[in-house]
């Protein structure tokens, strides 16, 4: 038997689900510039030239804003080990599956998690949350998804974090799936902790997790009482890696110089497109969509005040085998949507229409093929149903 490989030929699929999304073509260019050494002059430039549109993109002045080398699971890591140690409560907000794992990974760091529950496909109240504050006694942080990736649910914060503040806590959020997708204010809304990736709504592969950190918040890190458990991923070391200038930058890991390339091209798509009508692109595709779902005779499983315009789930009808109408998407379509998993496997699909994947091409194209599959397995609708009421919103925006 031959140890050859043969040439690496991947198919170019439509991906449609909850992530990675489509990479931007620029993108892809960009990554194919040559690598080059971390204490070239050019490459501490790179480092200074991400910093600056991420705190554009983030809404904040925050000095400590930089780029986790790993994904938005390293991001969500570097999160809560540095800011919850030994002995601490947390309040960890838990409406979908990123909500479980942030309350792992606060009990990996020897905390106590005060949960606070809503539906998976419902927000946390602020009501809730101040309830916790008010009977856990000190808390050291409280823990949000902004936007549930695996509900498809957008939580406003602006409330939640002027009570945990008002209880003397940081306030960290999850932004993987929000990040340039909807309207996120960090200084504004006072959030201290917030991480994203780059496989979303940047139009990038999965590889960096964007991160900002307040003032406050590093004075918290600055004085722990014992150092982070994760060695990797100590803002202490990260934040004289990332900032100070190119003379007193200090060594910390050898960084993945590409999926660099990759976050300052996205970043400049996301600059030259504009934060607002960015946004509004994805509101605009969104609601076409939800408007072709509901006119196929689908239901979205998340009320329409708190929809996540990147990503939305629509429940699985009654006699359809989801898992057949994926394939068929995939194999007679080439479009890729995504699974209900946790507390919603076999619920929902999760379809995502995020960064350059936020078209009304594939809007059309995605309606279009979900017709032909559902009418596959003897699904009742009006032909052309769905596709035309797409278009009339489209036409309306």
């Amino acid at each position: 038997m031959s140890d050859n490989l043969s040439e690496l030929n991947l198919p170019h699929r439509l991906l449609l689900g909850p992530g990675p999304s489509l990479v931007h073509p620029r993108v892809y260019r960009a990554m194919t510039q040559p690598v080059i050494g971390m204490f070239d002059p050019v490459f501490i430039q790179l480092l200074d030239d991400t910093q600056r549109p991420l705190r554009t993109v983030f809404r904040t002045e925050n000095d400590f804003t930089m780029a986790i080398s790993g994904t938005g699971t390293a991001g969500m890591e570097a999160a809560i080990y540095n800011v919850v140690e030994p002995g601490d409560t947390v309040v960890v907000c838990r409406n979908g599956y990123f909500g479980m794992r942030m309350s792992e990974m606060v009990e990996r760091c020897g905390a106590t998690v005060v949960p606070v529950e809503a539906g998976w496909g419902r927000i946390i109240e602020p009501e809730q949350v101040e309830a916790a504050l008010k009977s856990a006694g000190p808390v050291k942080v409280v823990a949000i998804v902004h936007g549930e990736t695996s509900t498809g649910v957008l939580q406003p914060i602006a409330e939640i974090s002027r009570l945990a503040h008002e209880h003397g806590a940081l306030i960290l959020a999850d932004a993987v799936t929000s990040l340039s997708g909807c309207e996120l204010l960090i200084d504004e809304w006072g959030i201290d902790v917030c991480y994203s990736g780059t496989q979303k709504c940047l139009s990038a592969p999965p590889g960096m997790a964007p991160i900002t950190v307040s003032a406050q918040a590093l004075e918290v890190i600055a004085n722990r009482g014992e150092p982070v458990r994760s060695w990797y991923f100590d803002m202490t070391m990260l934040g004289r890696y990332w900032g100070g200038g190119s003379t007193t930058r200090a060594y910390h890991h050898t960084p993945p110089m590409t999926m660099l390339y990759a976050l300052r091209e996205g970043l400049r798509i996301v600059l030259e497109e504009g934060l607002e009508p960015r946004i509004e692109r994805h509101k605009r595709n969104a609601r076409a969509f939800w408007a072709g779902i509901e006119a196929m005779g689908l239901a979205l499983h998340v009320a329409e005040e708190h929809r996540l315009t990147p990503l939305t789930t629509v429940r699985v009808p009654e006699g359809i085998d989801e898992m057949a109408l994926r394939q068929g998407l995939l194999l007679e379509h080439n479009i890729e949507i995504g699974r209900g998993f946790g507390a919603l496997e076999g619920q929902v699909w999760r379809v995502g229409l995020m960064g350059v994947g936020s078209s009304a091409e594939n809007v059309l194209a995605l309606l279009f093929a979900l017709e032909a599959q559902l009418l596959k397995q003897g699904f009742g609708l009006d032909r052309g149903a769905g596709v035309a009421a797409a278009a009339r919103s489209l036409n309306a925006h």
